[in-house]
């Protein structure tokens, strides 16, 4: 009886030990003071994988981040892409799922000078509200990137949209770029610039323009003097719209249910809805 009640106080002392070793190991992890990312790791969506510095650059460069600029960056990691955005005088916020990733962050912001300038929260991506960027970037997976298209479609046009090496899908990037220099691997960027939606019915003071729109792609009619002639060459870069017809060479402006422009023939005017 005394062996046994022995051999089971040091079995549950052992547990007592084991436990309080592993309650203060997440202690420290959720402190932040111990917690080291390491490449691969498992996240809620993607694993994690840093951006290479030099392509961080270049996807802030294609995205002309200003200091009047607000950028978020989705699936923020270590935090690399807020605080180099936060030094350019941008507006920085990184949203990262991963706790101990948004505490790594905090203290990367503060080794570099950027606390209260980079900006980290502990969220859901899919429950998020970054309508107030003015610049999104990302290094997430094609169907996390598919997942999310609707609602970046639906952000402000003209907001610039960064990816490191994955698409959205049939829409097309307007700007593609390769870092050679200073990166061995993920080193394509991909930049789409929101467009307004256009599709519809608009109303020319000589005429008719009606639109069909496939994300920044433009095409249609222009029909003017009972004669109607095709759209070449639409397009859409935010909230400004191109397009030929009839060999003349449109450029306009769309602000809601109007577009203002100039072409050869002079200024032009939309309204939608005909």
């Amino acid at each position: 009886m005394t062996a046994f009640r022995y051999v089971r106080d040091a079995a549950l002392a052992t547990l007592i030990i084991a436990a309080s070793a592993c309650s203060m190991a997440q202690t420290q992890t959720q402190s932040g003071t111990s917690f080291e990312p390491t490449v691969g790791q498992a996240g809620k969506d993607v694993v994690w994988v840093p951006t290479p510095q030099a392509l961080v650059d270049k996807m802030l460069d294609m995205a002309k981040v200003q200091p009047s600029d607000y950028v978020i960056d989705l699936g923020s990691g270590d935090g690399r892409t807020v605080i180099t955005a936060a030094k350019r005088g941008a507006r920085a916020l990184g949203i990262e799922y991963n706790p101990d990733m948004v505490e790594l962050s905090k203290r990367n912001a503060a080794k570099e000078g950027m606390t209260g300038k980079a900006n980290f929260q502990q969220a859901d991506l899919f429950k998020s509200d970054f309508s107030q960027a003015s610049v999104i970037t990302m290094f997430l997976l094609p169907d996390i990137n598919i997942k999310l298209r609707p609602k970046i479609l639906g952000l402000k046009p003209g907001t610039r949209v960064v990816s490191n090496s994955f698409t959205m899908g049939d829409w097309s990037a307007d700007e593609t770029a390769t870092v050679g220099e200073g990166c061995s691997s993920w080193c394509t960027a991909y930049l789409w610039i929101v467009p307004a939606k256009v599709e519809g019915a608009w109303k020319l003071p000589q005429g008719d323009l009606a639109l069909k729109q496939e994300f920044q792609k433009v095409s249609g009619t222009l029909t003017s003097g009972g004669k109607s002639v095709p759209l070449q060459d639409g397009k859409l870069r935010g909230s400004e719209i191109s397009f030929r017809a009839g060999g003349v060479d449109y450029k306009g402006t769309v602000n809601g249910k109007r577009i203002d422009g100039t072409s050869a023939s002079g200024a032009w005017s939309a309204t939608r809805g005909g």
